[in-house]
């Protein structure tokens, strides 16, 4: 999480009609002050961000000052501040790669490595990233991160790109703008097409950001960590995309999940998630929830979906998505506003076979499937769990065909609206029950 964590505070208060700049040096040094009047455009942009961004938080100010109780209880920020880096690569290698690589998902797993370090030059790296790079996904996750950073170099930068060529990118700019500022996110202004006949009314593919801390020995004082770029992370798990029905989207989802190059006949890999909670509705546009899946799948103990060569148990996976959507009132699907964007943050456990990747890189680690969720619930799997996953996911609807439309529910995800395999998505299950392909009954 430490991505998450940068450059949130600028070292200053406003007293009266005085910005009072603390000093960072303990005792060293006295408070500097100067009159409001006297700041520079950059000064008074440093001090709007800073009040706007206290004002958008549930209960402003108190997450620094409050109780520890709340404020400092955050188990992956506690493993964020003691974890050693699994990534042995330095600065120099990253920078390199973050630009050369041959693969994109290499390139943005070398930019979010770079980031998450916070080096004084990861904003201007990552805008390099979204001027130059060839891959779409790679600028708008790009973006993601350097909204992650924060502070005013993260506004900067993205407004160089809220009026760029391609819309998708110029919407992401904008967005991650107007969050920064106001808490909020905006939207352009295009139109809409729905595809009718559809298992889902939405189908919102999602961005994953996620840490993975990895319990190394049993004394539980050694931990390692590895950040997950969007890319890698769609690679290892599957690309995931968010599918509400406007029916029961305040109590009910399905996350559909697809792995590509996992089975040996190259089809694709198919695992979904049917989530349940609540959702607060308080304010008309937007809705905030807490939704927790609880899930029968296989649990392989190799470490790799697909792989039953040490056996393969049965276990639930439960998993925590908790966030807000927001609705655009302007775009409609069975008389209700239809959910333009979602973000929110997820946790849950995970196994990865240690012996079986020590000494391999990072190119043969990030292999589809090579890591799997896992429970602490189970007389086999639990034992062998050793990962903490904790996250933050985006998702908006984005126009897939270029014809000027954002598509509603145009993305094929194979699941029925109850999380089960539908392989011809005609919303029947194939099998009554059975929401994942295994090695013994692929998709």
């Amino acid at each position: 999480m430490a991505i998450d964590l940068c450059n949130k505070g600028e070292h200053l208060r406003v007293v009266g009609d005085q910005a009072v700049w603390q000093s960072q040096f303990g005792q060293a040094l006295n408070q500097t002050s100067v009159p409001l009047g006297d700041l520079s455009a950059d000064q008074r942009e440093v001090i709007e961000l800073a009040y706007y961004t206290a004002l958008t938080h549930p209960n402003p100010l108190m997450h620094v000052v409050g109780d520890p109780a709340a404020w400092e209880s955050n188990f992956a920020h506690a493993l964020d501040r003691v974890a050693a880096r699994l990534d042995p690569r330095s600065a120099e290698q990253l920078r390199l790669q973050a630009l050369s690589h041959p693969d994109a998902w290499m390139r943005e797993q070398a930019l979010f490595e770079y980031a998450d370090r916070n080096y004084k030059d990861s904003v201007e790296l990552l805008t390099q990233a979204v001027e130059h790079d060839s891959n779409r996904e790679l600028r708008w996750d790009a973006l993601w991160a350097i909204e992650k950073l924060g502070g005013v170099k993260a506004l900067q930068a993205l407004r160089k790109f809220n009026k760029d060529s391609d819309p998708e990118i110029a919407e992401w700019a904008g967005l991650f703008l107007s969050e920064l500022q106001s808490g909020d996110p905006s939207f352009d202004a295009r139109g809409y097409r729905h595809s009718p006949g559809r298992t889902f009314d939405e189908t919102i593919y999602l961005l994953i950001h996620c840490d993975l801390y990895v319990r190394l020995d049993a004394t539980n004082q050694r931990w390692g960590k590895l950040s997950l770029a969007p890319q890698g992370l769609a690679r290892v798990y599957g690309q995931a995309h968010a599918c509400p029905n406007v029916k029961t989207r305040e109590r009910q989802l399905v996350i559909a999940k697809q792995i590509s190059g996992l089975h040996a006949d190259s089809s694709l890999h198919i695992d979904n998630y049917l989530f349940r909670g609540f959702t607060e509705r308080t304010r008309e546009d937007r809705g905030n929830f807490y939704f927790e899946s609880h899930v029968k799948r296989p649990f392989y103990v190799s470490g790799r979906a697909d792989d039953a060569s040490q056996g393969v148990v049965d276990s639930h996976i439960g998993f925590m998505r908790e966030g807000c959507w927001y609705l655009d009132q302007g775009f409609r699907v069975k008389g209700a506003p239809a959910i333009r964007y979602v973000r929110g943050r997820f946790q849950g456990w995970g196994y990865t076979n240690l012996e079986g990747l020590a000494g391999k890189g990072l190119e043969q680690i990030l292999r589809p499937g090579n890591g799997i969720l896992s429970t602490l619930h189970n007389e086999v799997s639990g034992p062998l769990t050793n990962v903490f996953i904790s996250g933050t996911f985006k998702g908006k609807l984005n126009d897939w065909d270029g014809d000027g439309e954002i598509d509603l529910n145009s993305r094929a995800v194979y699941s029925t609206a109850e999380g089960e395999l539908d392989s011809d998505m005609d919303g029947v299950a194939d099998k009554a029950g059975v929401a994942c392909c295994t090695y013994t009954d692929p998709f």
